[in-house]
């Protein structure tokens, strides 16, 4: 065989490494980018719980507020001025508490933003960027 015919076979050979090579990095950056999804949608995942926990407080508390009013309601009826006046106190406090855990709820939910994981998303486009980019040399 000349060196002619050889050199053909050793660059197959490199091309082989080189896929074999590409093959596990491809690999190595697809397990990653997934850990990368799962730590951005669980730190989200958090975010909902907590404004959901929130929004729930606010149907207890709210629902707290109703029955004080109702309260309110039959103690005026029964009885003149002073114990409903202070069944309405009553009802107003917890009314502004159910409206301050509503903004608080609304907040963590705003903060959670959209489920996607959009950090992981820029990663993997900034990749086949740069993928593309050197497979194009």
């Amino acid at each position: 065989m000349s060196t002619v015919e050889r050199q053909p076979h050793a660059a197959d050979a490199s091309v082989g490494v080189l896929i074999s090579r590409a093959s596990q990095q491809i690999s190595e950056l697809v397990r990653e980018e997934m850990q990368l999804a799962r730590a951005e949608m669980t730190e989200k995942g958090r975010r909902y719980g907590k404004g959901g926990g929130l929004f729930g407080a606010t149907g207890v508390i709210g629902l707290l507020a109703l029955q004080a009013l109702t309260a309110a309601g039959i103690a005026a009826l029964a009885l003149v001025l002073p114990v409903w006046a202070s069944a309405l106190l009553i009802t107003a406090v917890l009314g502004i508490v159910a409206a301050v855990t509503a903004l608080a709820g609304k907040k963590q939910i705003a903060q959670a933003g959209i489920p996607t994981p959009e950090q992981t998303i820029d990663s993997v486009k900034a990749d086949l960027a740069e993928i593309k980019e050197k497979a194009h040399r």
